[in-house]
């Protein structure tokens, strides 16, 4: 995959355009007739900031865009360096409505349920709720299992995706930081 960004005032604009193998401007839409996937990760080793990377990275390399909803600008913030810096030698082009673009970004962050970026995939984290479990290929929840009103929110978004007919899958990290599935 080749990647290609522009430079203004000596730095590299957030809209930046993959081509080849990897994701471009016209991402896999969803087919209308299969349900949207959902996915809740208990996160209980590792902090939110080292497993979302790491999942994104995954999301772009299916060739599939992704949005990011976070239940605070604060978190959103937090989201955007991790994004930027999560390896010592790459970084995951992404933006959101102040760094303009917002067509053209692989990787779009929010706080709300828009997806400018024509998104596959809708990670959903700090509180933040899907309004409808149609439109995405997949709906990824990352919730703190430390966290009981997490953990509450994940058991009630879970009845919600089933209730609406989705196919739903458990991942829980283990000791050794694998990820098991478990329901």
């Amino acid at each position: 995959m080749s990647l290609r960004c522009s430079i203004y005032d000596g730095s590299i604009t957030r809209a930046c355009i993959a081509s080849e193998s990897g994701y471009n401007s016209r991402m896999t839409s969803p087919s209308s007739s299969s349900p949207t996937e959902v996915l809740f990760y208990h996160l209980e080793q590792q902090t939110l900031e080292k497993v979302l990377p790491s999942l994104v990275e995954k999301t772009l390399e299916r060739g599939w865009r992704a949005v990011i909803q976070s239940g605070s600008q604060e978190r959103l913030a937090v989201i955007d360096q991790a994004l930027w810096t999560y390896k010592d030698d790459s970084f995951l082009a992404h933006g959101s409505a102040k760094d303009g673009f917002a067509a053209e970004q692989p990787v779009y962050l929010t706080t709300t349920g828009e997806t400018p970026n024509g998104a596959g995939v809708r990670f959903l984290v700090d509180g933040a709720e899907a309004e409808a479990f149609t439109g995405f290929i997949r709906i990824v929840y990352l919730f703190d299992g430390n966290d009981t009103d997490a953990v509450k929110t994940a058991r009630s978004q879970w009845t919600a995706a089933k209730g609406a007919g989705c196919p739903v899958t458990y991942w829980q990290q283990s000791a050794s930081g694998k990820w098991e599935r478990k329901a």
